[in-house]
C-alpha cells in the first residue's frame, strides 16, 4: 500500500469537515434542521475517515518531522500541541452530542454542541494548517510504506 498519497486524504477529510461545521452551524441558525443534520453527519463520516486515515498512515509510516527552525517550528508546534489536545477532547464531545440528539434531547445537545462546534471546527483547521506547515512550507519527500 502505497503510503504517500495519505496526509493529502486527510487534510482533505478536514477540509470537508470544516466545511460541513460551518455550513451545518448556518442551517441550524436559520431554522433548517434536516440541512443541519446532512452536514453534521457529513462532518462525523469525514471526521471518522480522516482518524482510520491518519491511524493507517502513522502505522504504516511512523512519524513526519517538522523540518521548520526558529519562530516557525515555535509556531508549528504551537499549533500541533493545541490541536492535539482539542482532538482527543473532541472524540468524547461529538459521541455525547450525537447520542444526545438521538435521544431526542434537544436542549442537552444544543449546551454540549456550544462547546463541541467550536472545538471541532478549530481541529478541523488546525489539521489542515498543521498538513500545510509539514508538505507545502518545508516539503518533505514523501517515503512510501509499501506492504506486500
Amino acid at each position: 500500500m502505497d503510503t504517500t498519497v495519505l496526509p493529502t486524504v486527510n487534510a482533505l477529510l478536514n477540509s470537508v469537515s470544516a466545511v460541513s461545521l460551518i455550513a451545518g452551524w448556518r442551517f441550524v441558525k436559520r431554522g433548517n434542521v434536516a440541512a443541519h443534520r446532512r452536514c453534521m453527519l457529513t462532518a462525523v463520516c469525514a471526521s471518522s475517515l480522516f482518524l482510520c486515515s491518519y491511524l493507517t498512515y502513522h502505522f504504516l509510516h511512523g512519524t513526519t518531522r517538522f523540518i521548520g527552525t526558529g519562530g516557525m517550528r515555535q509556531l508549528y508546534f504551537t499549533i500541533l500541541i493545541s490541536h492535539t489536545i482539542l482532538a482527543a477532547t473532541v472524540v468524547p464531545l461529538v459521541g455525547t452530542t450525537l447520542y444526545r440528539i438521538s435521544k431526542g434531547q434537544v436542549d442537552k445537545h444544543r449546551r454540549i454542541a456550544r462547546w463541541t462546534l467550536p472545538i471541532w471546527l478549530y481541529v478541523s483547521v488546525t489539521g489542515v494548517t498543521v498538513y500545510l506547515m509539514l508538505y507545502s512550507s518545508y516539503p518533505h519527500r514523501l517515503r512510501s510504506a509499501v506492504i506486500p
